[in-house]
């Protein structure tokens, strides 16, 4: 069969991308899942990489880790899903390793994409919908929120992060879409759901 697309929503913190992706999975009956995470091995990678008493994971390790959690994903979840046929909606995917290990702790963005590239054997979302919300919306948000390790990190490596997903999605037009992420849950989702049907005609 192998018809399935794979599909990825991307974001700052705060975004909304986790709810709009849960829409549009349930919209398109397709396999829900996250990255980091979506495996039993993946929660274990993530709760190193969240975990805020970890004040001294090198770069270098977080950006093997998040690698390493891909391959497990994709060989166990997403490449299954797809070979049945199934469309894949992410909570994150490769490019989040990007933005936040490459862009953000401002590690060699290509050595972290031939790194991740191998990690996953090449094979990349379909269409990466990147959710942009104002620095200060976000901020908005995450106020009075218990706050992993990467939501706590300064207003510069966010900063990084965001123009690394700019950068990524201004690079590849074909297969990313920007979607202004400020309006309520169910005009989003619309626009996300428009935005797949007219890129993927699903």
């Amino acid at each position: 069969m192998g018809s399935g697309c794979y599909i990825a929503l991307e974001g700052a913190e705060a975004s909304g991308k986790s709810t709009l992706a849960a829409s549009l999975a349930a919209d398109l009956g397709a396999v829900l899942t996250r990255e980091t995470g979506g495996t039993a091995i993946g929660e274990r990678i993530r709760e190193i990489l969240h975990d805020t008493s970890l004040d001294h994971l090198a770069p270098r390790a977080e950006a093997l880790l998040t690698a390493a959690d891909r391959a497990q994903h994709l060989q166990q979840v997403v490449e299954p899903a797809l070979a049945a046929g199934r469309h894949v909606v992410s909570d994150r995917s490769v490019h989040s390793t990007l933005a936040y290990q490459g862009y953000g702790r401002a590690l060699d963005v290509e050595e972290v994409r031939r790194l991740n590239g191998w990690a996953t054997g090449e094979r990349w979302p379909d269409l990466v919908i990147l959710v942009d919300v104002e620095p200060e919306v976000l901020a908005a948000r995450m106020r009075g929120r218990q706050l992993d390790r990467f939501e706590r990190e300064d207003d510069d490596f966010h900063a990084r992060v965001r123009d690394g997903y700019s950068t990524m999605a201004a690079a590849d037009p074909d297969r990313w879409v920007i979607v202004p992420g400020g309006g309520t849950v169910d005009e989003v989702a619309a626009v996300v759901r428009a935005a797949v049907a007219q890129r993927l005609g699903i």
